[in-house]
């Protein structure tokens, strides 16, 4: 922590802007009261440093503001900081916003709750419900393989998907993800063409049978092939999911009450986020070594100030 309020408060203060105010996240508030707060005492821009939860709980104050976002990577996840291209260092998070790129991009909603990323329900959820805070903790994202692989062989689930009130599609599937923005955890790119600022979300019906399946469909996904057997993809404002027993659900890598049912909508272009220049492409992390390598006299300065 004495290294991020340094990293902070120096990079700031080399900029010449004014110091921060520091709000901590308690286990009964993961930092909506917070950002809150932040806004009312007249904050144009807020750092959040913590995992999903706490990621999605900020989203869900600055949505519909002028507020900016920036996210530091911290916590045993953090899918939105995955999909800006950032490391675990903050000097990284810092430059970001030091140099100004902003992004106003879409969020997804389900009930009053929202999300950046994604929505899912089925196998993904499934594989974080597996996958121990510990191992999180130690390893990182690569413990969610051991959260997977104790699910490749479950059973599909029979579920309605209706987008934009279109007559439902019926699917036996393995799992249904709704995406404002494409990278799972490790960077990987599961929904290629997805803008997080169209004003639609994208969709990916998942629906391997086998362990060759799975080969075949992870295979195509890591080599960015146009088609991934197993994976049919659409795109829709309103997106509707039904099934005949509840399921596990996520939001944004952070698991929510199983249902049998998540109706999942988008507001377009509600938050405004620090992004890595050049700030107009639909792929968020388009150059974020530049903003890394930019970094150094942020990590510098946090460094001399010990």
């Amino acid at each position: 922590m004495d290294l991020l309020r340094r990293t902070i408060g120096e990079g700031l203060a080399r900029a010449g802007w004014p110091e921060p105010m520091w709000l901590e996240t308690t286990p009964e508030d993961s930092g909506k009261g917070q950002a809150e707060k932040a806004i009312g005492d007249g904050a144009e821009l807020v750092f959040v440093s913590g995992g999903d939860g706490t990621v999605m709980a900020v989203v869900g104050a600055l949505a519909g503001t002028d507020v900016a976002l920036a996210v530091l990577p911290a916590g045993t996840g953090n899918l939105l900081a995955a999909n800006l291209g950032l490391s675990a260092d903050p000097a990284v998070g810092v430059q970001v916003a030091l140099d100004g790129g902003r992004r106003r991009i879409d969020v997804g909603m389900v009930g009053n709750q929202c999300f950046a990323v994604m929505a899912g329900m089925g196998f993904d959820a499934q594989m974080l419900e597996g996958t121990s805070e510990t191992a999180k903790k130690h390893i990182g994202w690569v413990a969610y393989v051991g959260g997977a692989l104790k699910h490749l062989r479950d059973r599909p689930m029979p579920v309605r998907i209706s987008l934009d009130g279109k007559p439902p599609l019926r699917r036996r599937v393995r799992t249904v993800i709704v995406g404002n923005v494409g990278r799972l955890q490790g960077g990987v790119r599961l929904l290629s063409e997805a803008d997080p600022a169209d004003g639609k979300l994208d969709v990916a019906i998942l629906s391997p049978n086998n362990l060759a399946h799975w080969a075949a469909l992870g295979w195509a996904v890591m080599r960015r092939r146009d088609r991934v057997p197993r994976m049919e993809t659409y795109t829709a404002e309103r997106v509707e999911i039904r099934s005949n027993r509840p399921q596990p659900r996520q939001l944004d890598g952070d698991l929510i009450d199983p249902g049998k049912s998540m109706t999942i909508g988008v507001r377009h272009r509600a938050l405004l986020l620090c992004v890595p220049q050049p700030d107009s492409d639909p792929d968020l992390a388009y150059d974020s070594s530049a903003a890394e390598r930019a970094a150094e006299e942020v990590r510098a300065a946090a460094e001399d100030a010990k």
